[in-house]
């Protein structure tokens, strides 16, 4: 679901770590939109993350 699907990008996960140093489970999102891109001259819904999108590894259709 949350991957880019042109970098691969994806869920990290970690710890929350509390000011007691009690630890928990955490995931961090990257930000991956639905949106419409020309792939070969055609136009296609992918996940794309927002770092693809700005740097103009994929053109918007």
């Amino acid at each position: 679901m949350a991957k880019c699907e042109i970098c691969g990008k994806g869920v990290h996960f970690g710890n929350n770590v509390s000011h007691s140093h009690r630890r928990s489970n955490k995931a961090w999102h990257a930000n991956v939109q639905h949106v419409s891109v020309l792939l070969n001259g055609a136009k296609r819904r992918m996940n794309v993350c927002t770092s693809c999108l700005r740097s103009g590894k994929v053109e918007r259709g």
